[in-house]
């Protein structure tokens, strides 16, 4: 996606009027699919399925907060498998198992990135409903979370996770390629709980249930080099002069983030997926080189030595695992599964 189509969908204006005939006919096909899926679901799994997404293109910290939600499904008793995409890689067989040593070209980024932050069973497929039949023929866990599958209705679902950035909100509210919307703003009254990443009152009109609305803050948790993995002090980056290279769907925010740790930062942003290149880390001789997590996976063999990579935590508003809980004991109880 280019960055400066994207800076358009989110200055709250519409300045692209010669492409709405394309995007009343998106919104006509992704009405259509929802309607189809309402009308003729498809068949249910045997275990529970959690699907987190957005109805906006761009980065809203799904990742993060996937990573954030297996982890509390493990300490529950659950063994969740995060089924995924696996935007940016391409394999020659799918349904492909994440492994450590498997090549970030056949998983992309966000799978090899979460297989790492979480340890836990990793299945990409972008027929995701093959990867879910996939982990459940191999008894790979027993509870499928879905990273960034609202709109992928040929898979069945049972609890529906919606992320918005609280920054950029829905952006100027039109359809794609206008506007970055999915789907239409009443799509977030019919998922079952939606976390707004950052400021909530930018959101504050938006068709939700109140209480099934919650905070979450990205709060940086670690700074490592990336050639050893060493952990460097975040204090480390307070008055330091950081180049800061992210191809990441919301790169501002990694920007601010090192800004409020002290950092000076001078941004570079690159498109989200990027197929980095030596020439990408091109840093001045007193600056600092700072990557995002995801970024990572894709840079340990080109970025220059001395690089260091930021590492965010999801911290959610109290109340959501308890509400997040007490819904998937229902679907649990349902379908026979145990936590």
């Amino acid at each position: 996606m280019s960055s400066r189509v994207e800076r358009l969908w989110y200055q709250r204006k519409r300045p692209l009027w010669p492409l709405w005939p394309l995007a009343w006919l998106y919104r006509a096909i992704a009405g259509r699919r929802r309607r189809q899926f309402l009308s003729h679901p498809p068949d249910s799994l045997p275990l529970p399925v959690l699907v987190v997404g957005n109805i906006t293109a761009g980065g809203t910290g799904k990742s993060p907060l996937t990573a954030s939600l297996v982890t509390h499904l493990g300490e529950q008793g659950w063994r969740p498998v995060i089924i995924t995409r696996g935007y940016g890689g391409r394999s020659d067989h799918y349904p492909l198992e994440v492994g450590s040593h498997t090549p970030v070209e056949e998983t992309g980024d966000e799978p090899l990135m979460l297989s790492r932050m979480t340890g836990c069973p990793v299945v990409v497929d972008p027929d995701r409903q093959q990867a879910a039949r996939y982990a459940i023929a191999r008894d790979l866990g027993n509870i499928l979370v879905c990273d960034d599958g609202l709109q992928h209705y040929r898979l069945p679902r049972d609890l529906e996770i919606a992320v918005i950035d609280g920054a950029r909100c829905l952006g100027n509210g039109a359809p794609i390629p206008v506007g970055p919307l999915r789907e239409p703003p009443e799509r977030l009254s019919e998922v079952d709980l939606v976390v707004i990443n950052g400021d909530t009152e930018a959101c504050s009109g938006l068709p939700v249930v109140s209480d099934h609305c919650f905070a979450m803050e990205l709060l940086p948790c670690a700074l490592r080099r990336l050639d050893s993995g060493e952990i460097v002090p975040l204090s480390e980056l307070k008055g330091c002069r950081v180049r800061a290279v992210a191809g990441i769907g919301n790169p501002g925010r990694f920007f601010r983030t090192l800004a409020e740790l002290g950092a000076n930062v001078q941004p570079r942003a690159l498109s989200d997926h990027h197929r980095f290149r030596r020439e990408d880390f091109a840093v001045a001789g007193d600056e600092t080189l700072v990557i995002t997590a995801k970024d990572a996976v894709k840079c340990r063999d080109i970025a220059p030595g001395g690089t260091l990579v930021l590492e965010v935590r999801a911290q959610l508003q109290t109340g959501f695992t308890d509400l997040l809980d007490r819904k998937l004991a229902n679907v649990a109880s349902r379908k026979g599964s145990r936590s």
